[in-house]
């Protein structure tokens, strides 16, 4: 028993000096081993770290395996998962672009041209990062910068980077089209066309249009058919684009565009529902129905939530000057025909398109039935999105553009704040950029500091609309860099977008259309020709607003009260509508005068009548 314990206490003591002996064998000689075949086994550390391994491995194959099942069949799942995704793109563009800003601003440069170099480029580069994101994200993403395409407010670096969205949407397989006319009319394609063409003619970010044939009549159509997927991602995108610009509120409150998002989830059912959009077309054709007026709207044949069919309409862009030239239109009547016409919508029905670009505008020549004073129709297409305007914004708004019409004065200069607070709730400070926002140009009145000149644009000013020249490429450039130069005046852009109610900012739109139609048309009139066109319609529109409240006060004034009131409001609505007639005249004549120059230069420098066609047509 003692030796047995030994024996067990000396192992332990060997088992403890191990590494000692084992350095003292090592200095021994080594002495001839036995061949004993042995079976080693892995140490035990090892054991574990294969079975670890194996464990992860496992693990993660089952995570993943669970993970794809449920996003493909677990719409919960699979939201969220695109929620963090979409949501951390729009944040990083964002993100980085603010802090890009902050540091552009926060340097010192050498000279004006460097500085305004520096902050070009950098809202050039934003502008790319947010790009980037939207392509990315698509769906209604891609309406998002499409609408910051048309803010006449942004530096154009932003307009120009976005303004490719409206020809980078991607268009949705036939199978998925064929599958949606199922679904939501209970019949398949073939039955309702003898034929249909598989290749969409335009594909937006909502919709996709199909030209196609009736089986029932032969009859052209076009189909409008809304993406499939939108309904699934619709609500999760706006809920993203929602926390995406709070987050950004947030962290620099002086850059907020919260209100894009609630544009966006105010508006964009309205333009998802198809049937929405037949009885916006309804509406804005009976509006019309009594004015002599070269707008066409194409007849609604059948609309379902997500299919439109309708009239199909054969005809060219309204700025495309070769197929004016070919027809035999007038390029100046079309650019005020387009001014008359959205006038008429915001100043007198106070209901208009929300939705205006040159490819929601075609022109024909006028049909055998049409009631256009011309020898062209104006066709009016997309009528998702239509606004109104209540009285009291349409007559303020109307006033605020007679008093842009109006010479400067103490008075008139007064009058213009006014408007512009009651209209789009804009101070005193932020006057000069909401102006330059509706005119396009150079804020009018001056004062003893600055004199005639805008100090932040070096450009000459007018003391009215009518009292302004051609507007030349140096003032469009004075504008542009001072936008992009001065980070307060670009702060100032921020604060008008964020206080004018989103009504205001689709009329400022309009503007925009009208004037730039009017550029790219090439027209021999004056700029301020559709500037015309307006005040003509603020005029009647305020004269119609001081009628019916005459009318309303009748038996509260008398009979003789009523007369005298009537008669004076009458007379200074004559006194105002006379003279911009005679103007319109008057300029209409120099126009026809700069055309017959230009058709006598084609006629002995370009090459005979077609070469005076073609420069009286703008074309040479």
């Amino acid at each position: 028993m003692l030796t047995l314990g030994r024996r067990r206490m000396h192992g332990l003591t060997l088992g403890a000096h191990a590494p000692a002996l084992a350095k003292r064998a090592g200095q021994r000689k080594s002495l001839p081993r036995r061949n004993v075949t042995t079976s080693a086994s892995p140490p035990a550390g090892k054991k574990q770290g294969v079975r670890a391994s194996v464990a992860l491995s496992a693990t993660l194959l089952a995570v993943g395996g669970a993970s794809y099942v449920a996003y493909e069949n677990y719409q919960p799942f699979r939201h969220t998962v695109l929620a963090v995704v979409r949501c951390s793109r729009v944040a990083e563009a964002a993100v980085l672009g603010v802090l890009d800003y902050k540091l552009t601003f926060a340097k010192t440069y050498p000279s004006a041209e460097a500085s305004q170099e520096a902050t070009s480029q950098c809202h050039t580069r934003s502008a790319r990062r947010v790009l980037k994101a939207l392509l990315a994200n698509g769906g209604i993403f891609i309406k998002l910068g499409q609408h910051m395409a048309s803010l006449i407010v942004l530096p154009e670096e932003w307009r120009g980077t976005m303004r490719p969205l409206q020809d980078q949407c991607e268009p949705t397989p036939f199978e998925d089209i064929q599958k949606l006319i199922v679904t939501d009319i209970g019949k398949p394609l073939d039955e309702l066309f003898v034929e249909f063409d598989r290749e969409p003619v335009g594909v937006a970010s909502l919709a996709q249009v199909h030209m196609a044939r009736l089986r029932e009549n032969g009859q052209e159509v076009a189909v409008k058919l809304q993406h499939p997927h939108l309904d699934e991602f619709c609500n999760i995108d706006m809920e993203m684009v929602d926390v995406s610009l709070g987050w950004i509120k947030r962290l620099f409150p002086e850059f907020e565009f919260t209100w894009l998002a609630g544009e966006m989830r105010e508006n964009l059912p309205k333009e998802m529902d198809f049937q929405h959009e037949a009885n916006n077309a309804l509406r804005a054709e009976n509006n019309f129905k009594n004015v002599r007026t070269s707008l066409y709207i194409p007849q609604v044949i059948d609309a379902r939530k997500r299919v439109l069919i309708m009239e199909f309409i054969r005809g060219g862009r309204v700025d495309d000057l070769e197929y004016l030239a070919d027809h035999n239109i007038d390029r100046n009547k079309v650019s005020l025909e387009l001014a008359r016409i959205f006038a008429q919508m915001v100043h007198i029905h106070g209901w208009f398109h929300a939705d205006p670009h040159p490819g929601n505008l075609l022109i024909r020549p006028a049909a055998p039935d049409s009631r256009s004073p011309y020898n062209f129709d104006i066709v009016l297409l997309d009528h998702g999105l239509y606004f109104d305007l209540d009285d009291d914004l349409r007559v303020n708004y109307s006033k605020f553009w007679l008093s842009l019409i109006a010479p400067a004065s103490a008075k008139t200069n007064a009058d213009r704040r006014k408007y512009a607070k009651l209209v789009g709730n804009i101070s005193d400070e932020l006057y000069p950029v909401f102006e330059a926002a509706i005119t396009g140009r150079v804020h009018l009145e001056s004062d003893s500091a600055s004199g005639d000149t805008d100090p932040d644009v070096g450009v000459k000013r007018g003391k009215s609309l009518t009292d302004l020249n051609k507007q030349t490429e140096e003032e469009i450039e004075a504008i542009r860099n001072a936008v992009v130069q001065r980070e307060g005046l670009l702060l100032d852009v921020f604060d008008v977008l964020r206080r004018v109610p989103r009504r205001v900012l689709m009329v400022l739109k309009l503007n925009d259309l009208t004037r730039s139609l009017d550029h790219a048309l090439a027209t021999t009139h004056s700029s301020i020709r559709v500037f015309l066109v307006t005040a003509k319609y603020c005029t009647r529109a305020v004269w119609e607003d001081n009628r019916k409240r005459l009318v309303r006060d009748f038996y509260q004034t008398g009979f003789f009260t009523f007369v005298g009131d009537y008669l004076k409001t009458w007379w200074c609505y004559e006194m105002s509508y006379r003279p911009i007639i005679m103007l319109e005249t008057w300029m209409d004549f120099q126009a026809e005068m700069v055309k017959l120059k230009a058709w006598m230069r084609g006629l002995m420098f370009v090459g005979g009548f077609s070469g005076a066609h073609k420069a009286a047509a703008g074309l040479a």
